[in-house]
This record gives structure tokens, C-alpha cells and sequence, in this order.
């Protein structure tokens, strides 16, 4: 099975967000024990990087996604994905969009994130990431 893991999922991670922190814990583990294929859209690294800016130093935020870059593989973003985005109408934020033509190229089973509605009309499901658990066992 593969997914994309939106970088929320990840900054709950990161962040230790509760009560959010077990759940996304849960799903970074299935990927590194190769129970699931995770993907990462690689515009998640820059936008982690920035919003970890007030929680920790440039070393620690460093290390922080060279670990999860050791966990998931990465998808990159190139024009053609860019180019799609822009032309699609149906997201109201282009970010989001480009998570799903992420997901596309990976041909991701689902879109793990918390904000589902975002992804509404994304050609690949999104699931919230308990219920990504609770499925998957």
C-alpha cells in the first residue's frame, strides 16, 4: 500500500501535537517498518522547515527532516505537476493541489491528512490518519 503523508500529519510528529502525536507516531512507523509504502510531497520538507522555525534551532529542524527523509520517500515537484495545479479549479489551495498531483504520480491508495475536506475532489481518496490506522490493522 502506498500513501502521501500531508505535512500536517508530519508536524504532529514533529511538534508532538496531542492529540495528535500516537496516531501520526503510528503511521510514521508503519513506514519505517516497510508495513506501507510513505511518500512525502517534496514541497513538505521547505514548508516544515519554515513552520518548525519557532519550535527549534536550524540544526535541530535539520535533523528532524533528514529522519524523516530516512523513513519516506520523497516525490518531487516538477513543472508538469505545477503546471496541473494551476490549471485545476477544484482546490481551493494550490498546496493542496499539489499534495494530490503528488499522490497521483506515486499512485498513492490514499492521502493521509487531518484536513480531508481540503481534498474533496482530489482524484486520489483522502482519510484521516486514525481512521488510516484502524483500517489498516
Amino acid at each position: 500500500m502506498r500513501i502521501l503523508i500531508d505535512t500536517n500529519v508530519l508536524a504532529d510528529v514533529l511538534l508532538g501535537r496531542d492529540p495528535y502525536y500516537d496516531i501520526a507516531y503510528g503511521i510514521l512507523t508503519l513506514c519505517a517498518d516497510k508495513k506501507v509504502y510513505g511518500y512525502i510531497a517534496a514541497h513538505s520538507v521547505p514548508n516544515l522547515f519554515y513552520i518548525l522555525r519557532k519550535f527549534m534551532t536550524k540544526e535541530e529542524r535539520r535533523e528532524a527532516l533528514k529522519d524523516i527523509c530516512e523513513i519516506v520517500r520523497v516525490e518531487g515537484v516538477d513543472s508538469l505537476k505545477i503546471l496541473s495545479a494551476l490549471d485545476n479549479e477544484d482546490f481551493s489551495d494550490f498546496e493542496d493541489c499539489l499534495q494530490e498531483e503528488c499522490a497521483v504520480a506515486i499512485a498513492a491508495d490514499y492521502i493521509v491528512t487531518r484536513n480531508t475536506k481540503d481534498f474533496a475532489s482530489s482524484r486520489v481518496p483522502a482519510i484521516l490518519p486514525d481512521v488510516f490506522l484502524k483500517m489498516y490493522k
